[in-house]
Parts: C-alpha cells; structure tokens; sequence
C-alpha cells in the first residue's frame, strides 16, 4: 500500500537530473528481447555464411583423426600436445561466428542505452537475500506480464514454425533415406528457413517489449512535486535564499543610486509617480541617467534632490519616456536629445539669473 500511495504521488516528468543519476546507478531501460533477437539474427547470420566452412574445417580434422588413429600418441606429453593442435583448429574454426555472436550480445545492449559503468549492482543488499522480497518480486505484476508475454511469444513463433514446417511433414519423413551430404544442404536450407521465420518475429516482439520497458522505466523515474522542490534547492539554490539575495542587491543598487542623485543637473518628474535625474557636463557626448524610480522610489530621489539643491523639473511626458527607455548610468536615448537640452537649457540659464 505505500509503494502504490508513494506512486501515486509521482506525477511529475523526471529532471535530467534524476535521469543521469539512474543512469550512473546502472538503472536504464533494457529489454532483453532486443538482446535475444540480436543474438538469433547473429546466429542467422553464421548458419548463412560460415556453416560451410566451419563444416569443411571440422571434417578435415575428424577424418585426419579417424585416418591417422593408430598413430595418435599415448604418452602424457605428446598426447597433450595434440590436444592442443586439436583445441586450436577447433578454435580457429568456431573464432569468427562465436566472435559474431559475442558482438550481436554487445551491440544488443549498446542500441538500447550507453555503456555504463556501475558497482552498485554488485553491492550486496538484504532485499535480494531475503525471502519475502523474493516472493514480492515473483507475484509481481512485472513477473506476470513477463510470463504472459512469455507464453504469447512461445505460441506465435509455435503457430508460424509450425505453419512452415507442417507443409514438408511428408519429406521430412523420408530424410533417413537421403545421402548425408545431401541431408546437410537440406538441414541447413530448412535451418535458414525456420531462423529467418523467429528472426522476422522476434524483430516485432523486440520492439514492442523495448517500447513498453521504456515506458515502464519512465515510470519508475518520476518525481514527486516535493521532490522537484528539493532538486531545484541543491541545483539552483532555495528560493527564499535567492529571493533575499535579490532583494539585497536591490537595495544596494538603490543606496548607489540615491548617492549619485546629488551629482545630478536636474531632476526631471511626473510629477508624483516618476523621477529621472540626469548629470550633463560640459564636453560630454549625452547626459547620463544616475538615477530613476516610480512612486515611492521617486519621492525619496525628489527629497534627495531638493536637500542638495539639485533643481527638479515636471515634465510629465518627458519623465515617463525617459523612465521607460533609459536604463541607470546610460546615455539618453539620441531621440530624446533636443527635449533634454532644452530642460537642461532652461536650468542653467535659470542658475546663471539666481547667481547674477
């Protein structure tokens, strides 16, 4: 009941995260359907192409061996050393289709996920030793559907040797007649036949096995809400944290800009929801914004402002233009040139009457 209620909770798709960390415990999505279907197309694959010659190679070394019986040694050293000349030309006969086969059960696995290195299956566990585990993992809904997909498989491939075979049954009959040579060429014609048959079904029945292994892996890897919430706090930091961080950097940025508003020409305004001051000197290419804020913000750049004497200008289309294209310690738009220089304008001629 827990396991299904613990289940039940995961509804959410599993971070690459979660994925990568499933992968490094070696927990990936195998069918070994696929497998077995590569390891019957090898064997396909040999029967076509070095049944023959491995025949030839094995007949050449029974009949030397029938031929030259009488002169086989019996002493201990060369009586082992012909097992030897036997073992590797028994070897060298059997190396390529058995090195095919070793590769077909590699590359079985290499097509479904990439090469994983992982000791943790070997870690001994209670659970793999102990009883009621077992009996959980035997009653299991995995282990039935592996038992029926079991019995379906063996009833088709049944059903379709079958079907191919029951054509024949009156020549097959008759085979203890046949010459043996002729008897070899037809085994391996009627081999090829039944081979190519289980290779044809068994591609469907890898395919399907390997969609719904997948699926049922996929599964397995989803995440609870709560367990998406822990992963975002150990990989991008709790919330709350970067909330404050952000929030302190915000209010560093506003005691830097508050300190520069004393620098300022003029203060340009809405008049109550938005201050913009502007630092024009001579020789400079444009005025710079070192300063901005709406509402509250703005009411403590004009109480700034107004201790320092900076003057402070309502031009309400002008400030909201300004507030919403300039960015602080950056140049005034050039659009807004000609606006600016005649605030700007206006300010210095106003300071050279108060100082006259």
């Amino acid at each position: 009941m827990a396991d299904e209620q613990e289940q039940s909770e995961r509804t959410e798709d599993p971070t690459q995260r979660k994925l990568e960390q499933a992968l490094e415990r070696g927990d990936v999505a195998k069918s070994q359907e696929v497998n077995t279907w590569f390891v019957i197309a090898a064997s396909t694959l040999m029967v076509y192409g070095f049944s023959t010659s491995m025949s030839v190679d094995l007949t050449k070394l029974c009949r030397g061996l029938i031929a030259n019986s009488w002169r086989i040694p019996t002493d201990g050293g060369a009586f082992m050393g012909l097992m030897q000349s036997i073992g590797m030309q028994v070897l060298g006969a059997l190396a390529i289709p058995v090195a095919l086969l070793a590769i077909a059960s590699a590359a079985g696995s290499i097509i479904q996920h990439r090469l994983v290195w992982s000791a943790e299956s070997l870690t001994p566990k209670f659970s793999k030793i102990s009883p009621a585990a077992g009996a959980k993992r035997l009653f299991s809904k995995h282990a039935l559907m592996n038992f029926v997909k079991g019995l379906l498989k063996l009833a088709v491939v049944g059903v379709a040797l079958f079907s191919l075979l029951w054509p024949e049954r009156d020549r097959l009959e008759s085979l203890m007649t046949f010459d043996l040579l002729a008897l070899l060429k037809l085994t391996q014609a009627y081999s090829l036949q039944l081979l190519g048959t289980v290779v044809a079904i068994m591609a469907i029945v890898a395919a399907g096995d390997f969609l719904f292994q997948y699926r049922t892996w996929y599964e397995r890897q989803k995440m609870s809400l709560r367990e998406v919430k822990d992963e975002y706090k150990d990989t991008d930091g709790d919330p709350k944290i970067k909330a404050k961080i952000r929030q302190l950097r915000f209010n560093r940025s506003r005691q830097r800009m508050m300190q520069a508003v004393p620098t300022a020409t003029v203060v340009i305004t809405n008049p109550t929801h938005f201050a913009v001051a502007l630092r024009y000197e001579r020789g400079m290419e444009a005025p710079i914004c070192v300063a901005k804020g709406a509402d509250a913000i703005a009411l403590r750049i004009r109480e700034v402002a107004g201790k320092h004497d900076v003057p402070i200008v309502e031009n309400p289309p002008l400030a909201r233009v300004l507030y919403a294209t300039v960015e602080v310690d950056q140049e005034i738009p050039a659009e807004h040139f000609k606006a600016v220089a005649e605030v700007i304008g206006y300010v210095m001629r106003l300071t050279r009457k108060v100082l006259g």
